[in-house]
């Protein structure tokens, strides 16, 4: 990949968002991020939500890989005020920033999954109907249709969605690979919320790779780049994934078994079809050695910084 322009990266403190700064550093371009996790005196410190700010940094930019969220599904439970500003009226911020702009930078926009809901029939295509059964999965369909809706007045768009990403110890610690990790390389217990709840895991590497696959079309000018997932297509409960911690650990490891929540999707895993088909991607990493690498981390990282994702 060539770029010679800049690229903004909104929730550049994430673990996304850290990952395909680092990715693109090292493919030349310059990079600017922002996100409102830093300590105020940060240089990349700032709020999507800042009209204002998003259009002096984007005025700058061939591009812009929208990431900042209220990303976690238990979060926009408990503040579903908070998730809907940010993640639907921060998003609306961003888009507005571009319109007065000469050089009209294209925006990649992280969804997620979640999006899907419950489905009948897996794995699940980019096709399926929405069905949102969460705050955070509705702000994200909401998102999702502000996007559309600027392409249609001209703005250059891409839809990504993400299922489940993992790969470093600089995540929260409660979420599922990370924590059942963490127990696998320091010992204790790992608790399991809902034992046969499926899900498709994705490692970072692979995440970001598709990232820069779609960067690659909207460079060339792609107007029209259809919505796509970034799957496995591989199912794996969360009683084998747990299992697999435990066989790859050194540590005695117990198993606190509890009922799934009632907020959560109970079972989910993509066809990985269309990102093949119109980017040339596929997951390279699986889950096995994936969650090698993580315990392997973790062992040598007692405290595991989190960063909001």
């Amino acid at each position: 990949m060539s770029l010679k322009n800049k690229i903004l990266i909104t929730g550049s403190r994430g673990l996304i968002g850290c990952t395909v700064k680092d990715q693109l550093k090292n493919s030349g371009p310059k990079v600017q991020g922002i996100d409102i996790d830093y300590p105020a005196n940060h240089p990349e410190y700032g709020d999507i939500r800042d009209t204002q700010l998003i259009k002096s940094l984007a005025a700058e930019c061939s591009g812009i890989i929208h990431l900042a969220a209220i990303s976690r599904v238990i979060l926009g439970e408990y503040k579903p005020k908070l998730c809907w500003d940010i993640n639907v009226n921060g998003t609306r911020s961003v888009l507005q920033a571009l319109y007065d702009l000469p050089n009209r930078p294209w925006i990649i926009y992280a969804s997620s999954r979640e999006v899907y809901g419950q489905q009948t029939e897996l794995p699940v295509r980019e096709e399926a109907a929405l069905l949102p059964i969460n705050a955070y999965a509705h702000s994200k369909v909401a998102a999702e249709k502000l996007i559309m809706e600027h392409r249609e007045r001209g703005l250059q768009t891409a839809i990504v969605r993400f299922s489940n990403v993992y790969g470093s110890v600089h995540d929260h610690v409660d979420r599922v690979i990370p924590a059942f990790c963490r127990v696998a390389a320091l010992g204790g217990s790992i608790r399991i919320d809902g034992g046969h709840n499926t899900f498709d895991f994705t490692h970072i590497n692979d995440v970001v790779t598709g990232i820069m696959k779609v960067i690659d079309q909207l460079q060339v000018g792609c107007m029209d780049l259809p919505t796509v997932h970034f799957t496995t297509g591989q199912g794996i409960t969360l009683r084998q994934a747990a299992e697999l911690a435990k066989s790859l650990s050194q540590h005695s490891v117990n198993f606190l078994e509890a009922s799934p929540r009632t907020f959560d999707v109970s079972s989910f895993y993509g066809d990985p079809t269309l990102a093949s088909q119109l980017l040339g991607w596929e997951a390279k990493v699986n889950l096995q050695d994936g969650m090698t690498q993580l315990i392997d981390q973790f062992r040598h990282h007692i405290e595991p910084i989190a960063v909001n994702i």
